[in-house]
């Protein structure tokens, strides 16, 4: 015998208002806000019943803010149920404002039956929960004709569509992320400005790993603040106006160069000041003015390749030497020779007191450094036990006096030689650039004077001899390496430091270092 139960199931109806509500329910939403009235109080019902939460507001423009506000903090879109004719007109404020803000925004309007669509229907917003949160949010409207609700289907005949899946992550062009890294690590006086897209990308955690990794000062939108604590000792939102101003780079992580900001024009910031803007919309890129460079994509996504990107890019000269400064010892002697080495390493690497600075002097000899090196090393061993000598050699001062490293290692002295190695004497070439001048022709013939073989190994000369040997290409393997050699007291140490082939000083007030056309 046929079975009863299934054939009454087979002809069991449903309501049109029932099959709105599972179909909200399939796609997550949670919450819904609205006033109810004819067609849709039966919708609202019917959600209660299924679970989800319904607020009931006094107006609707309110309820439609609210429901926006769901979307921009769980990241599906809340849903704003109004009734036709002044119910949906009184929601528009709420959709401009979601569309506006990016935020994942359902309005459901009821409107007349079917019979009447070709009498003047009402204006219509994009359909449908996909078109609420892929690319940028924003608003999205449903309209349900009145005769939709009421009709009894057969459950049978009813296909739900599935759970609308987050939005795929789109990443930056890697080009572009590498350009942006470049640019940033040669500012003088970088800004991150976080705007409220990368706190709807959840972007707090890589966001704030970047601010502290390399110590980039970051400002807050209004609603960006948090991503990163306002306590934080990077937050220049005290001297806002003064960090705009000043910045020589600003990264925009999900900011809109609008009223807020001042459109990113002067003369509320530099005339040249570079902007990098990180954004999920294309149409946002470039507006008011032309970036520096566009990384459009998933706040997140694109941060995460930002941290990828700046740990596989050489380090330049004032990288290393703020990451040293970070660890030297208050009574340390410096030592320092070289080209850009020392004369940058002037400007950053600190003294405390007298006669603990040594370098080329009134001369400008290149070879002393390690002979000066192994002088205040044995000073310091009658008079101060216990103080270290960072001696900074650029990898061609280096090569001058390289061998005295056997004397240090042979007496034991408390040296930490730091190599600062562009591969070669002011500037230098990448072994890829090396390797493809030497395919046809001979070093002597086409290799620039200033060149040295590229990726010296210079450490293998302290591990020669017993001493301790590093080679670091990242700021973290720097940080630690300078950390282990300061901890060891009883072997000297060499830290081969690589950095950008291309690095150089920033520009100087001396004549004479800046005057050759090389």
């Amino acid at each position: 015998m046929p079975d009863s139960n299934f054939a009454e199931r087979s002809e069991e109806q449903v309501s049109g208002a029932t099959v709105i509500a599972q179909a909200l329910k399939t796609q997550d939403v949670e919450y819904i806000f609205g006033i109810v009235g004819i067609p849709v109080t039966e919708i609202a019902i019917a959600a209660q019943q299924l679970g989800i939460k319904y607020i009931g507001m006094r107006n609707e423009q309110a309820a439609c803010y609210a429901a926006s506000a769901i979307g921009y903090l769980t990241g599906r879109p809340g849903v704003c149920l109004v009734v036709s004719g002044p119910g949906l007109i009184h929601s528009l404020g709420g959709m401009a404002n979601a569309n506006m803000n990016c935020w994942p925004l359902l309005v459901i309007g009821g409107s007349p039956e079917r019979n009447q669509e070709t009498m003047g229907a009402f204006q219509e917003f994009p359909q449908a929960v996909r078109s609420s949160i892929y690319g940028r949010p924003g608003a999205c409207y449903v309209d349900i004709p009145a005769d939709f609700v009421n009709l009894q289907v057969n459950v049978n005949s009813i296909k739900y569509v599935e759970r609308c899946m987050s939005p795929p992550i789109s990443m930056a062009e890697t080009s572009a992320v590498c350009t942006a890294a470049s640019v940033i690590r040669s500012a003088k006086q970088p800004l991150l400005i976080i705007g409220k897209g990368a706190a709807y990308a959840h972007a707090e955690e890589s966001i704030q790993k970047l601010v502290e990794q390399y110590k980039l000062p970051f400002l807050p939108t209004p609603m960006g603040k948090g991503v990163v604590p306002d306590n934080h000792p990077y937050c220049v939102g005290a001297a806002r106006s003064r960090a705009l101003q000043f910045a020589d780079v600003i990264v925009l992580f999900g900011a809109r160069l609008n009223w807020i900001l001042h459109f990113g024009l002067p003369p509320r910031y530099q005339p040249d000041v570079k902007f990098i803007q990180v954004d999920i919309c294309a149409e946002e890129l470039g507006n008011n003015v032309k970036p520096a460079v566009t990384l459009l994509g998933d706040i997140n996504a694109v941060t995460k390749q930002e941290l990828a990107s700046k740990k596989s890019l050489p380090m330049n000269y004032y990288t290393v030497f703020y990451h040293v400064q970070e660890q030297l010892p208050r009574d340390c002697f410096v030592v320092s020779e070289g080209a850009n080495t020392m004369d940058i390493g002037r400007t950053v690497l600190q003294n405390y007191l007298p006669r603990h600075r040594l370098d080329a002097g009134t001369f400008g000899t290149m070879g002393v450094g390690l002979g000066f090196a192994i002088a205040a090393a044995m000073v310091a061993k009658d008079r101060s036990p216990g103080q270290r000598i960072i001696c900074v050699e650029g990898d061609s001062a280096f090569g001058f006096s390289g061998m005295e490293v056997e004397t240090i290692c042979r007496y034991n002295l408390p040296i930490i030689l730091l190599v600062v190695n562009n591969n070669g004497i002011y500037q230098g070439f990448d072994s890829d650039t090396w390797k493809e001048m030497l395919k046809f022709q001979d070093a002597a013939s086409v290799v620039p004077p200033m060149c040295l073989l590229p990726n010296s190994h210079y450490e293998q000369v302290m591990t020669a001899f017993g001493g301790k040997g590093y080679f670091v290409q990242t700021p973290e393997e720097l940080q630690r390496s300078l950390r282990q050699s300061l901890a060891d007291t009883t072997k000297p140490s060499l830290i081969n430091i690589m950095i950008e082939p291309q690095a150089t000083r920033k520009t100087q007030d001396f004549h004479w270092l800046t005057r050759s056309n090389m």
